[in-house]
């Protein structure tokens, strides 16, 4: 059961915000000058978090912070109070914490290398200097400033970190491992993981001065990822306990499943797409005429987009709404999985899709499906899928149910 939820993103750092920035369509993504002055980037926009600060925080929580664990930090505390979670029940030993991201704090990263290599010297490097970047550094610094005492599990699996670690919360709970699981993940906006794209050709360059129409996952004039930051986090929690406590329920975990195509490291497989979906549904005991929405990946890559939609159509026909909120937010990489599943209980619980930004004219080479466009649509979302996929050819799909 998911008893808890938070976020902070590019569109709001609260449910109330965000649910209303979805409902009517408003994006976050803001111009980033310093990429394309600086450091000579083709791309020039990204979505910002904004109002998450350290000072928010006693500096004794937060020294061996970057910027990613600061953002899973605010995230974990609004799920945390949204369930209704003590300290004597977070340490109690049988609370863990699944979280990810792509590969800690690239800020913090290159800050420690920028420093090493100046001097050719570790003379003056802080010991703590390590941990704001180390891969595992939002879940270490959350297991810390919670006091769990349970299992703690990294998750680090670039664009699918976020759906691997609510997926390993899901296991963990399910299998008697743990009665409530801190799931999540979290990202920062910075030039090294927006370089990676850029370096491919795939981050979006031709939108810099109208950030607002990009990216358009799904549309012909797409041209390529926007990279985002944020940190979304859900508490799991075994039925049985979360009554026990009165807790308010926002929905169900139905089914979880991850598969790996084995075939490239960056070409996405519409096959491989396929089985994880029809294994999502498998373990969810549902067939796919039952979902009622499908929160698409939606990267507003040629490749990507072309594979998702093929598959999805594939799996679920032409009928099922789809929709993604990488056209709000930008691409979150390690935080997507999460904060679109947040995105995807807000609809549920509110009874509306948000629709596709910046979808003017569907890519005739995508496959025929209802991509929703326009305003919102209201809607009875009994059942939600939620994709995502990452380089490595790793796949997750995630299908949650309103009890």
């Amino acid at each position: 059961m998911v008893t808890g939820m938070g976020v902070c993103s590019p569109i709001g750092n609260d449910l109330e915000t965000v649910a209303r920035a979805l409902q009517s369509g408003q994006g976050g993504i803001a111009p980033v000058p310093e990429w394309t002055d600086r450091f000579a980037m083709n791309t020039g926009v990204a979505g910002l978090v904004s109002g998450i600060e350290r000072r928010s925080y006693p500096r004794r929580k937060v020294r061996t912070m970057g910027r990613v664990a600061l953002l899973a930090t605010h995230a974990s505390e609004a799920a945390v109070a949204d369930a209704g979670l003590d300290a004597s029940l977070l340490g109690n030993g049988r609370v863990g914490l699944a979280y990810g991201s792509t590969h800690g704090s690239s800020a913090e990263t290159e800050a420690y290398c920028r420093e090493v290599f100046r001097e050719d010297s570790l003379q003056g490097i802080a010991g703590s200097h390590f941990l704001k970047f180390m891969s595992h550094t939002c879940a270490a610094n959350l297991a810390e400033f919670f006091g769990i005492r349970g299992r703690v599990q990294p998750t680090c699996s670039a664009c699918t970190s976020g759906s691997q670690a609510i997926g390993a919360g899901y296991e963990a709970v399910r299998y008697g491992m743990a009665d409530v699981m801190i799931v999540g993940g979290a990202e920062e906006a910075h030039f090294i993981p927006a370089g990676v794209f850029d370096v491919m050709f795939a981050a979006s360059s031709k939108y810099n001065a109208t950030p607002e129409s990009t990216p358009r996952p799904f549309d012909a004039a797409r041209d390529g990822v926007v990279i985002g930051e944020g940190a979304g986090t859900l508490v799991l929690e075994r039925l049985d306990h979360a009554r026990r406590r009165n807790a308010t329920i926002h929905a169900e975990l139905l089914g979880y499943a991850t598969s790996c195509d084995g075939i490239h490291l960056t070409k996405p497989s519409w096959e491989g797409m396929v089985r994880c979906m029809q294994l999502g549904l498998r373990a969810a005991g549902v067939e796919a005429s039952e979902v009622d929405y499908v929160n698409a990946h939606g990267t507003a890559t040629e490749l990507g987009d072309i594979a998702e939609s093929r598959a999805t159509a594939e799996v679920f026909g032409a009928r099922t709404p789809v929709s993604t909120q990488k056209s709000y937010t930008g691409h979150t990489l390690g935080a997507c999985g999460a904060l679109e599943s947040v995105f995807s209980l807000l609809m549920m619980a509110r009874r509306f899709i948000a629709p596709n930004r910046n979808l003017k004219q569907v890519d005739p080479r995508c496959a025929m499906l209802d991509y929703v466009r326009g305003d919102a649509r209201t809607a009875n979302l009994d059942v939600i899928a939620s994709n995502n996929f990452a380089f490595g050819g790793i796949n997750t799909s995630l299908v949650f149910r309103r009890l």
